[in-house]
């Protein structure tokens, strides 16, 4: 168990650190009221967490150590939907409805493709 969470914590501090630069990359290029930052990243991680979904089905060498590492540590550190949630939250409040129900439709319609291109994808990687 101790082997378990040193290597989610290890996945998790790498994947909040690559969340933070990609957003922080991304604000410093648009300057929207949309989140794009963090669209960016749910996508992405959502693609990324497919690929190694579907590699790890395929590959028995993609153990559980590595399940732990990649997928609920750095994709979990990476992903940000509590962000996605309270950015949200804040479209709402600030009666940005049409943006609110854009970040929220595209993020999820997006995510589900992306997860979904990321196993396919990794089902032609050999």
């Amino acid at each position: 168990m101790v082997k378990q969470l040193v290597l989610v914590s290890l996945g998790g501090g790498v994947g909040s650190v690559l969340r933070y630069l990609v957003a922080l990359g991304i604000s410093k290029l648009f300057s929207y009221a949309f989140p794009l930052g963090t669209f960016i990243t749910n996508i992405t991680g959502c693609f990324i967490i497919g690929i190694l979904m579907g590699l790890s089905v395929r590959f028995s060498l993609f153990d559980n150590e590595l399940k732990y590492l990649l997928i609920v540590g750095f994709c979990g550190g990476y992903t940000t939907f509590s962000t996605f949630s309270s950015e949200s939250l804040k479209l709402f409040e600030t009666s940005n409805y049409w943006t609110f129900a854009l970040y929220i439709t595209g993020s999820i319609i997006s995510g589900l493709i992306a997860i979904w291109g990321g196993n396919v994808l990794s089902k032609i990687i050999t």
